[in-house]
């Protein structure tokens, strides 16, 4: 597992519509989708990884850059923007190759040589060899590294990584984890619950409890053995929307809860009983389900809700509804303050935690196609899975083959991992579902 909190960060950034997240969605090879309708997420930091020439880096994606702008939302995105810089050890600036140079690039070129880091000029939209020409004027923007890409083709990606591969430092080896530790982060917006459960977890005062939301701002690692097994639970500081904290302590601790949930197998997305799901929790969650963590959902101060014959039910309902990209993660009902049912987790993180490290047989997995898809249907009649292999842990995925020549819509996926899940108990990890096609044959003459 890749703990990105020790990886050397790349911010991309730029004004906008310059094509910051094409670029974003191909240097870590995956497109990012939004996992809530609240208007303004795009205008988040996202992270990924990516591996190249033997380097891991985490990538950040920024909303679009508009220096000067006093209005809420530009001000605010230039914030976070800023906030992505000062934690860079390299940042793509991209602009616009179809575009002369506009008053806003000089001015964020003007803000970036200040910052004295190495700086890479991305000119995008350069679709072809003919505008090869049109990136000569971005070296007047004063950054001796300019690279012509198309971010949509794929064009120059190349020689970009690789010269971002050979201009950052490389990081200090980090000592990994006992391969039989469960590394769980509590994850959840401020004031939730999350050091309540935590101290309830292990026993004692390890983090400090406060009413006052927000008072968590750095990671706390306590390790305990249970069941014969050693669990790490990593406390976060609370995620907030960005933008809506004010103190820049507080915006850098939501940094590094991203980073301290990337080093766990498994988060405890903790939710406000009495004030059910919101909509921030739904990104929270969105944040663990990018990372490909393993869920458990806990909905805590169960104590103070008024209850009903039908209470859970319908509050499960509510949860599965409204967070239907993690419908494979467990929920509890707990109360942190007095222990109620929280002793019950403990026996969950083992379960869910043996579910990411599952691997099926092939042969299983081939009698499951024959007998669980191909027979009971559910497939394009045109469509012929040829074989399906498991091909790693950590969360669990999976290779298919089959006999299409450009690759089947996202809902086939989704297809097949409900018939996994339905025959093998993955509970609360993420399952990826690969597909290899059929090769082409060329003609000879």
């Amino acid at each position: 597992m890749i703990d990105s909190s020790s990886l050397p960060l790349i911010a991309i950034v730029g004004r906008p519509n310059v094509g910051k997240s094409t670029l974003f969605n191909r240097i870590i090879g995956q497109r990012r989708s939004i996992v809530t309708d609240e208007p303004g997420i795009t205008r988040d930091r996202i992270y990924g990884t990516t591996d190249w020439s033997g380097r891991s880096f985490e990538i950040v994606d920024t909303g679009g850059m508009v220096p000067g702008d006093e209005q809420e939302i530009p001000s605010r995105i230039m914030e976070q923007a800023q906030i992505a810089i000062d934690t860079a050890a390299l940042i793509f600036f991209v602009v616009d190759g179809r575009a002369a140079i506009t008053a806003p690039d000089q001015e964020l070129a003007r803000l970036l040589r200040r910052t004295h880091k190495p700086v890479f000029v991305v000119v995008n939209k350069i679709d072809s060899e003919k505008q090869g020409a049109d990136e000569s004027e971005f070296y007047r923007l004063g950054f001796k590294d300019v690279f012509p890409v198309s971010s949509e083709h794929g064009r120059g990606i190349t020689d970009l990584l690789d010269k971002a591969a050979i201009t950052i430092p490389a990081q200090a080896k980090v000592e990994e984890a006992d391969s039989k530790e469960i590394r769980v982060s509590i994850i959840g917006r401020p004031n939730v619950g999350k050091s309540t459960l935590l101290n309830k977890l292990v026993g004692q005062e390890r983090a400090m409890v406060s009413p006052i939301a927000g008072t968590t701002r750095d990671a706390v690692d306590s390790v305990i053995e249970q069941d014969g097994r050693t669990i790490r639970f990593i406390d976060t500081a609370g995620i907030r929307r960005k933008g809506k904290t004010e103190l820049k302590a507080e915006k850098l601790s939501v940094v590094m809860a991203r980073r301290h949930l990337e080093r766990s197998d498994v988060a405890l997305l903790v939710i406000d009983g009495e004030e059910g799901v919101t909509a921030l929790d739904a990104h929270i969650a969105g944040y663990a389900h990018e990372a490909a963590r393993s869920i458990i959902i806990v909905v805590n101060k169960w104590d103070l809700v008024e209850k009903t014959a039908s209470i859970t039910a319908d509050y499960e309902r509510e949860i599965r509804e409204k967070l239907k990209f993690i419908s494979f993660a467990p929920i509890v009902f707990i109360s942190a303050k007095t222990g109620q049912r929280v002793q019950k987790l403990y026996g969950i993180i083992i379960d869910v935690n043996e579910a990411r490290f599952m691997r099926v047989p092939t042969k299983d997995l081939n009698e499951f196609l024959r007998q669980e898809v191909m027979q009971r249907g559910g497939l394009p009649a045109e469509v012929k899975i040829r074989y399906i292999t498991q091909v790693k842990v950590n969360p669990p995925t999976f290779v298919m083959f089959s006999n299409k020549l450009k690759k089947l819509h996202f809902s086939f996926e989704r297809f097949i991992e409900n018939r996994i899940r339905e025959k093998f108990p993955f509970i609360g990890t993420p399952i990826i579902i690969k597909q290899r096609l059929k090769k082409t044959t060329r003609q000879t003459a």
